[in-house]
């Protein structure tokens, strides 16, 4: 079978040539932009491709080839929105951060150099500088729960500590004699940045995981940091040996590619679209599901996300907060008069002056959590006055909820979205 342009296509078609033959493996040849390769399935259902043809200029040929070695096989098809702006900024990301890190160096080794020290002092100072990036590592490591719930806020927060521990180092010359302290605490805040930064990358590459292809999303997207980084490093070097040969110098480019580099990190958090369901995302999808009858897809919801201060209450989704602890929010009578309300429910609301509660029980999943969501915010727009949740009010906004949850659930697992599990941080849960 052959397939022929037609005059009328705007763009060229592939030539297909398919061959099946009953006793071996099923092959066929295609043609595209001067391109010819033959694809072929092995017998343990691998698809291998081999290139037979290439025509195409020089200059196409190496940007292809760029394109093999550093995005994911398929791209653009084989990821989701967003992942080419997310890798731009992560290439400037890591070029800043490299630069801004030989500069670190030079100034520690000035710094160390300076000190009216023996040298074994000098040695052991160096060490325990070393060590309290560990103490950071350990400190940080107790935030997991955090991160999962906000990769990206840890993402950024990751580098803004960083940096902080960089700016550190570059001025530690300016203080010889405080060298240990200085250094100390600035490697302690890059042990925490380290640990928050290798902790958000597992859920950030998944946002971006299309077609089950995570490990080739993570090689290539270390195979562009490795990149960058060595041009960083050079670009660093360049700096080093010029401009930055002087504290002044320093003092001005320091600043400026730390600057680079945080804007870089923002840019990439902002253009990824994260799956999962946390309070802040789920508050966005119920509102503006209540606002305009459709759900946002992670694509559509990335740019609203509030980075700094994901906390915020949204009116529109009943002001809804949620992981405080049950004795802090709940009178013991009023939980049993809940269990005999909704028995068969994995979460609590209750309702105050500025807020719901909504505690969830210990094995509540997304779908749970936006169940709940639902419940609070009918109850929040049918009655807005009162401070109390009357037992009528509640049973209408229940039975509002069950109505419109099934068809909205379909939905909103068609958008994409996670509902598996809910990613509360570390938020207080109930077990009966």
């Amino acid at each position: 079978m052959q397939k022929k342009k037609t005059a009328g296509e705007a763009q060229p078609q592939p030539q297909l040539q398919l061959r099946w033959h009953e006793a071996g493996p099923v092959h066929w040849t295609e043609t595209s932009d001067s391109v010819s390769r033959r694809f072929q399935f092995e017998p343990d259902g691998q698809l291998s491709v081999k290139l037979l043809d290439d025509s195409r200029p020089v200059a196409h040929r190496v940007v292809d080839s760029f394109l093999n070695k550093f995005f994911p096989s398929g791209y653009p098809y084989s990821v989701n929105e967003g992942y080419l702006r997310y890798t731009q900024f992560r290439a400037l990301q890591h070029l800043s951060s490299a630069a801004l890190s030989v500069l670190s160096t030079q100034s520690l080794l000035f710094a160390a150099g300076l000190r009216p020290t023996p040298a074994q002092a000098t040695v052991v100072s160096w060490i325990l500088k070393d060590g309290m990036q560990h103490v950071g590592k350990l400190i940080c490591s107790n935030l997991g729960a955090r991160m999962d719930s906000e990769p990206k806020r840890w993402r950024i927060l990751a580098d803004v500590l960083y940096d902080f521990g960089t700016g550190m180092e570059v001025l530690s010359p300016l203080c010889p004699n405080l060298f240990l302290e200085m250094a100390g605490l600035g490697n302690f805040a890059k042990g925490m940045a380290v640990v928050a930064a290798r902790a958000t990358r597992l859920p950030i590459y998944s946002s971006f995981a299309k077609e089950g292809n995570l490990s080739d999303l993570f090689a290539k997207g270390e195979a562009i940091s490795t990149l960058f980084n060595v041009v960083g490093l050079g670009v660093g070097i360049q700096l080093a040996s010029t401009i930055c040969s002087s504290m002044q110098g320093k003092m001005l480019a320091g600043p400026l590619l730390s600057a680079i580099h945080i804007y870089s990190v923002t840019e990439e958090m902002r253009a990824t679209p994260v799956n999962s369901l946390n309070p802040q995302r789920t508050a966005m999808i119920v509102a503006d599901f209540l606002k305009t009858g459709k759900v946002l897809s992670p694509a559509d919801l990335r740019y609203g996300e509030d980075l700094l201060f994901p906390g915020r209450l949204i009116e529109e989704a009943g002001n809804v907060k949620v992981g405080r602890a049950l004795h802090d929010v709940f009178r013991p009578s009023k939980i049993n008069e809940w269990k005999e309300k909704l028995p068969e429910e994995k979460f609590l609301l209750s309702r105050g002056s500025k807020w719901i509660d909504m505690v969830l029980e210990h094995n509540a999943t997304g779908e749970d959590a936006l169940r709940g969501w639902l419940v609070a915010a009918y109850v929040g727009c049918m009655d807005k006055s009162s401070h109390e949740m009357s037992t009528q009010v509640l049973q209408d906004a229940y039975l509002k909820m069950s109505d419109i949850f099934s068809p909205f659930l379909a939905e909103v697992q068609a958008k994409g979205w996670h509902t598996d599990r809910f990613h509360d941080g570390t938020g207080s849960r109930f077990a009966w």
